[in-house]
């Protein structure tokens, strides 16, 4: 036998020696893996939903009588309560026309005071008969026309004083100004319509917080409220929490105050709005943020998010069945509570969730394994 048959002889030997081995110990071993129950808790349910701030109250300021801005007595963007002077608008001509309403008004006092006498005149005249009852009943006449004269005197005067008044434009609301409008020297138009827009004037404290919900969502808050479980928004002021953009932890707290009574058709949601304590001054009115709204108490099952698995669209969580053989099980997931994700369906309070070697190829649905008990700790607030 040459040297190269005894060569593949004794490889074919040698292949032949491992196969029946292989066979002998009856595949590759089990791999050990960690495995714990679902910690079954009750959950408070916090629904996140993104929004704006605005502004409780937003006033645009402006005159109420036309004229010249004579002096501006406000910072641009300061703090201003409520009466505090922001402009001055030239009192002059409204002075002058307080001074000829007074005028008036003392003239038409004189003709009253004038007509009363010629009327207690006639009445002892007309015992003797000296004049006519038409003649006094003429004198009454022009007594009721000098009062009535008196009268819109004095209105107008009131009206002129009035005016005079709103030469001095005060803050009507507490909170934050604008930057100025105009500057001192211009001419402004008051009264009704088209009048001069001088600043404009927000408050801060507190302020709310706007944000939309979907029609699913605010259809399964409905049921809850019909089945007792939650209380509604438009009856008491049910809590929220809320953090901006640049922070991790819900540190702000408020309570929902409105809920529109129509749902939007273009976008399909409802608009619903919330109250939050400002007296920080931190928050302005268009920061963005996102807030938690609470959606009532359940029963929940909680396991690490390490334990989950994507499987494309789904999410998927191993599990040890019978004969140690792992099984895949599709879940639907929650909030994190506790460090720990909420799973709301798909897992039983019984089942064995592999927490470790997830990352070995070995172990997958259909594989047999050593189930090793392990511990699922949530992580303290």
């Amino acid at each position: 036998m040459s040297v190269r048959r005894r060569l593949l002889a004794l490889a074919g030997l040698c292949l032949f020696s491992l196969s029946t081995a292989a066979l002998a110990q009856g595949g590759p071993p089990a791999m050990p893996v960690g495995v714990a129950e679902p910690i079954s808790k009750r959950v408070t349910q916090w629904d996140e939903y993104s929004g704006r701030f605005e502004a409780v109250a937003s006033v645009e300021v402006r005159a109420r009588v036309s004229g010249f801005i004579d002096k501006i007595d406000f910072r641009d963007g300061q703090i201003v309560k409520v009466g505090d002077p922001l402009f001055t608008i030239d009192k002059r001509p409204y002075e002058i026309a307080v001074e000829s309403a007074e005028a008036d008004v003392a003239r038409n006092k004189a003709q009253v005071e004038l007509a009363e006498l010629q009327v207690n005149r006639g009445a002892s005249l007309i015992a003797s008969r000296t004049i006519t009852e038409a003649e006094q009943d003429s004198r009454k006449s022009t007594l009721a026309v000098a009062r009535a004269q008196l009268k819109s005197a004095e209105a107008a005067l009131r009206n002129a004083q009035l005016n005079l008044e709103w030469t001095n434009v005060t803050a009507p609301i507490a909170g934050r100004i604008s930057d100025r409008k105009v500057d001192a020297g211009n001419l402004i138009s008051g009264g009704q319509t088209g009048a001069t827009l001088l600043a404009t004037i927000v408050t801060l404290d507190p302020i709310r917080f706007v944000f939309d919900i979907s029609e699913a969502d605010h259809l399964r808050y409905s049921r809850l409220i019909l089945s007792g479980a939650l209380a509604s928004s438009r009856d008491g002021a049910n809590p929220v929490r809320i953090r901006l953009s640049d922070e991790t932890d819900w540190k702000r707290t408020g309570k929902v105050d409105f809920v529109d009574n129509a749902m939007t058709a273009r976008s399909g949601t409802i608009r619903v709005r919330a109250l939050v304590d400002n007296k920080d001054q931190l928050l302005t009115p268009g920061i963005f943020g996102r807030l938690q709204l609470f959606g009532g108490e359940y029963d929940a099952l909680l396991i690490p998010d390490s334990a989950i698995i994507s499987d494309q669209a789904r999410k998927i969580v191993f599990v040890v069945g019978p004969g140690d053989v792992v099984q895949a099980k599709p879940v639907t997931l929650g909030t994190i509570v506790d460090g720990l994700r909420v799973i709301r369906s798909g897992l039983e309070p019984t089942d064995k969730v592999v927490l470790d070697g997830l990352a070995n190829p070995m172990v997958r649905p259909g594989a047999k394994v050593v189930p090793q008990k392990a511990e699922i700790t949530a992580k303290a607030r």
